[in-house]
């Protein structure tokens, strides 16, 4: 550490400090303004590898279930594609509830 370090910041130093912050403040405003909204997601046909990464899978799982009819999905051409309602069903569907004979859990 040198003496400089020590030294209250020049003006200089915060007007650099405040235009690299509003930097960033511009930067996610845009980022935000350029997502997708919710009904353009809705309408949106996912790619396996897209899908894959939503339902915290991987690619090759998502795969191999729409070849063997596991879980919904639509042709793109030849390609398989997952809309977020074939998302929404397969995170419902995935759901277990306990039976009912299971040992509770201790509190």
């Amino acid at each position: 550490m040198t003496r400089n370090d020590l030294a209250p910041p020049t003006e200089s130093t915060a007007e650099t400090t405040l235009i690299l912050r509003l930097t960033e403040i511009k930067e996610a405003v845009e980022r935000l303004a350029a997502a997708p909204t919710s009904a353009e997601l809705e309408l949106m046909a996912f790619t396996p590898a897209k899908a894959a990464e939503l339902l915290g899978k991987t690619e090759n799982w998502v795969i191999e279930a729409c070849q063997q009819g596991r879980i919904p999905f639509t042709y793109v051409g030849k390609s398989p594609r997952l809309t977020a309602a074939h998302i929404r069903w397969v995170q419902a569907n995935g759901e277990r509830l306990p039976n009912r004979y299971a040992k509770p859990i201790a509190a």
